[in-house]
């Protein structure tokens, strides 16, 4: 399985993958997923929101099991953020069907659509449509960096964006969802674990700046009479890595677009997004405020106008403690592995639908710590150690 979805929508410059919401690289990680269901002899079906879910046994039964994440990809992101959760979740399958477990539950595979946001600027959009956290008018909205509207991009590609929205129905009927994820960062490579549980996602949210001065030739305007809005953007993100430090979060502005975006001419408009996360709501009203304070007061200083709204925004989410001590309990029966408990700074599919059903993830060692980037990894016997993880939960929750 691994071998067949790696080269999809790989980079030969960069290594890393482009696998974006909508796109041609999206419909054959979409067309791999069925492959996989199918020869499975799952049920495979897409819901009103273009996720994929891959069924053993009635759904319509309820209370299922439901593991997965997604398959799209942050630009020249790693192999293993979303794929890995669902490559282990068909082979955590094909270890039950070895082991001859017997399911008294419903048990689904799911393919997230658009987890990422890398197209259209939020992230989660398929679990956000589902859970209700996202509406038809506000995702309609939606636009990539190309004028595109989200619509428009799901018609492309043989989709209804009409029929999107809020699928309480297909929720009621799913007693539990477990994601497993590579870790995003180094937690478990310190303390030598190979696998994790998650205890709950930092709130963290994404900010856009605008600063607004005025077009001039940079070589005949004078220092003193630029209105440079680069020079305010700048100090801003040296304030940003400032206030996250003071107040143990983290703060990076990791996306600009500038206008008229000319070598030799000062910008008129410089848009930066923030995204920024804290362990507690009251760590990240800190950072983000003070970043605003000190944007104004730069801003301010240089004469530029500024604008700064809030393109979205996650509480902190506590994973389900009685399905987290669940797998606890599970993994701590006749396994020689500890597993700790650890909290996150990344949002993930599963923290979405935590306000509408117990969830619970798992995390893989990551020995590089690194994420978003084509040096994410995770070797093969910890993967595997994450199956067979997967594989105990599971049996454990829908063969009880």
């Amino acid at each position: 399985m691994w071998r067949e979805l790696l080269p999809l929508g790989r980079h030969p410059g960069s290594g890393g993958y482009r696998r974006f919401a909508w796109t041609a690289t999206d419909g054959e990680c979409r067309a791999w997923f069925e492959e996989q269901a199918t020869a499975r002899g799952l049920r495979h079906e897409v819901d009103r929101n273009g996720n994929q879910w891959a069924w053993l046994g009635d759904p319509a039964e309820g209370d299922a099991v439901v593991t997965g994440s997604h398959l799209d990809s942050v630009p020249d992101g790693g192999a293993f953020d979303g794929p890995l959760g669902v490559v282990s979740a068909f082979a955590a399958l094909d270890e039950l069907r070895r082991r001859d477990a017997r399911l008294t539950r419903p048990l689904a595979i799911v393919n997230f659509g658009d987890e990422e946001g890398a197209r259209f600027g939020l992230a989660c959009v398929g679990s956000r449509l589902t859970a209700g956290q996202l509406t038809r008018e506000q995702a309609h909205r939606l636009t990539d960096g190309d004028g595109v509207t989200l619509p428009r991009a799901m018609e492309t590609a043989g989709y209804d964006p009409d029929a999107i929205g809020p699928d309480p129905e297909r929720l009621a009927r799913i007693g539990a969802f477990v994601e497993l994820h590579v870790e995003q960062g180094r937690a478990l490579d310190l303390s030598g674990d190979r696998v994790g549980l998650a205890s709950a996602i930092w709130p963290h949210g994404r900010w856009r700046f605008d600063f607004r001065g005025e077009a001039n030739h940079a070589g005949t305007t004078r220092l003193a009479d630029r209105h440079d809005p680069m020079l305010s953007y700048a100090e801003t993100v040296l304030a940003a890595r400032r206030e996250a430090e003071l107040a143990g979060a983290v703060a990076t502005f990791g996306k600009i677009a500038v206008e008229p975006n000319g070598v030799n001419a000062i910008p008129s408009l410089v848009r930066g997004w923030l995204d920024s996360r804290a362990e507690d709501q009251m760590s990240l009203d800190t950072v983000v405020g003070g970043i605003e304070k000190a944007a104004r007061q730069y801003a301010d200083t240089h004469g530029i106008d500024l604008d700064i709204v809030r393109e979205s925004f996650t509480p902190v989410v506590e994973f389900d403690h009685a399905l987290r001590d669940e797998l606890a309990r599970i993994l701590g029966t006749d396994s020689d592995l500890t597993v700790p408990v650890l909290g996150t700074g990344a949002g993930h599919d599963a923290g979405i639908l935590s306000g509408s059903i117990p969830t619970a993830m798992l995390f893989v060692r990551n020995p590089t710590g690194v994420s978003h980037s084509p040096a994410e990894s995770a070797s093969e016997d910890d993967c595997v150690a994450g199956v067979l993880a997967l594989a105990d939960v599971l049996e454990g929750l829908a063969c009880r």
